[in-house]
């Protein structure tokens, strides 16, 4: 089932399971949704530049714009001053000179109910620490959802902030990552140092 928006903070609330609103607006409300406005900026960072997307209270989406050549802010309201993502520009460079563990950024996330728990449960692995695909696929449903488990984390909007980057294969290989696997190693690394 697609099309479920959920609504939280990235902070310790989430790991004890509180802190999201899971519902369908669509499904529910019977009134019709107006397309939201999104504002956008871009942010360097020692992983290369990173358009951060929200809504006017809600942080949406991190992607990485290493690899990316075309960059524009096609659809999105370029807002350099928006609280949120100044918000999020200033724990995103905390977290990458090490004075940050984890974040408190109000979130809007969109997905299947599958794809925001597996969401949930990465939130949950400490800094500096990793867990394979397999270990998160028993934490949500049951170890066989290995391979699923693995589809959700690439589908995850907010990388860095959402660690992604925290589940590696079984036999310790890194395994995928949206943003590249230096860039993955260079995440591990960097939490290792300031563990």
């Amino acid at each position: 089932m697609s099309g479920f928006s959920s609504v939280g903070r990235a902070s310790a609330s989430q790991a004890e399971g509180r802190g999201f609103e899971t519902r369908n607006p669509l499904q529910f409300s019977g009134v019709p949704v107006m397309k939201q406005v999104l504002f956008a900026k871009i942010i360097s960072s020692p992983v290369g530049d990173l358009l951060l997307v929200a809504s006017e209270n809600f942080l949406k989406q991190i992607t990485f714009l290493k690899h990316k050549k075309d960059v524009s802010l096609n659809g999105f309201v370029e807002n350099r001053n928006l609280p949120i993502l100044e918000k999020t520009q200033q724990q995103l460079e905390e977290y990458f000179i090490g004075k940050r563990r984890t974040f408190e950024i109000p979130l809007l996330l969109k997905g299947s109910e599958f794809e925001i728990k597996v969401w949930r449960e990465l939130q949950k692995i400490p800094f500096g620490e990793t867990i394979s695909y397999q270990e998160l696929a028993t934490r949500v449903k049951n170890k066989n959802y290995a391979r699923a488990v693995g589809n959700a984390n690439g589908k995850n909007p907010i990388p860095i902030i959402i660690p992604c980057h925290r589940v590696i294969q079984k036999n310790g290989n890194l395994g995928g990552f949206g943003g590249g696997l230096e860039i993955k190693k260079y995440l591990l690394k960097l939490e290792q140092i300031h563990r």
